[in-house]
């Protein structure tokens, strides 16, 4: 089913502790691939695929959240599933990474394996289609911009390289997850993202995530001024409070 991308990376939060955010994200020619494909909890993110079995995503995210290591979770999920050989399943957790192409795949198909990511596709126009979406990654894979934001621009180089070959089905889809280990985070509303019917998955996506991106902003925003206008409400009734009591004051020295 297309070609997604998992990915984990370092960061400290506003308290200067260490965190991990966790991301994925997906496109296939096919409606719905955010119901099916990409999985994250703040313990690792999974992408399953070619044929999918939704299972291995839901089960290995479980397993992680169990503590188990991403290559044992989804090694253990691929040997007891009887089709194994028709799968694509990768991810990644705090340590490790883990991807398997299944010999049955439909071609193109294949994996990689970087550093702190994975990239898998099936039924694609070659093999540039995961190693663009790689190297948009690596290229940006500390920059400023929101991981949501990355993932994008990794899809859109890989269906800039040609992408799914299946050029008679029109409609198409896109998905994205992020999540992160930080415990009373608040997850901004561009972290889970889907285009479930599209034509134009990947700038369709963009545009969404470009929306609600600024939503989120604008809230923040409205929500910084009401606090601020609350502070100086209580400053001026406080100043209100000092004069009443200056005059009561005033009142016995007389």
């Amino acid at each position: 089913m297309t070609f997604s991308i998992c990915v984990r990376e370092r960061y400290t939060d506003e308290d200067g502790d260490d965190q991990i955010r966790f991301g994925v994200a997906v496109t296939t020619r096919l409606p719905g691939v955010g119901t099916l494909c990409p999985f994250a909890s703040s313990d690792g993110a999974v992408a399953t695929q070619s044929l999918v079995n939704v299972e291995l995503g839901r089960k290995g995210i479980e397993y992680l959240g169990d503590g188990l290591a991403v290559d044992d979770a989804l090694e253990a999920l691929l040997n007891a599933d009887d089709g194994s050989a028709q799968r694509q399943l990768h991810g990644v957790d705090a340590d490790g990474t883990f991807a398997f192409s299944g010999d049955e795949c439909n071609g193109w198909y294949g994996h990689r394996e970087g550093q702190n990511y994975t990239v898998a596709g099936n039924l694609l126009t070659g093999e540039d289609v995961v190693e663009d979406t790689a190297a948009a990654y690596e290229s940006d894979a500390h920059g400023d911009a929101p991981l949501a934001e990355r993932l994008i621009d990794a899809l859109a180089a890989g269906h800039a390289a040609g992408g799914d070959k299946r050029e008679d089905l029109e409609v198409q889809s896109a998905a994205l997850l992020v999540r992160t280990t930080e415990e009373e985070a608040d997850d901004p509303y561009y972290d889970d993202l889907r285009v479930d019917a599209s034509e134009t998955p990947v700038a369709d996506l963009r545009e969404t995530y470009e929306t609600a991106k600024r939503g989120y902003e604008t809230i923040l925003e409205k929500y910084a001024e009401e606090a601020e206008d609350d502070e100086t409400e209580t400053d001026e009734g406080a100043g209100d409070e000092d004069e009443t009591a200056e005059g009561a004051a005033d009142g016995d020295a007389e």
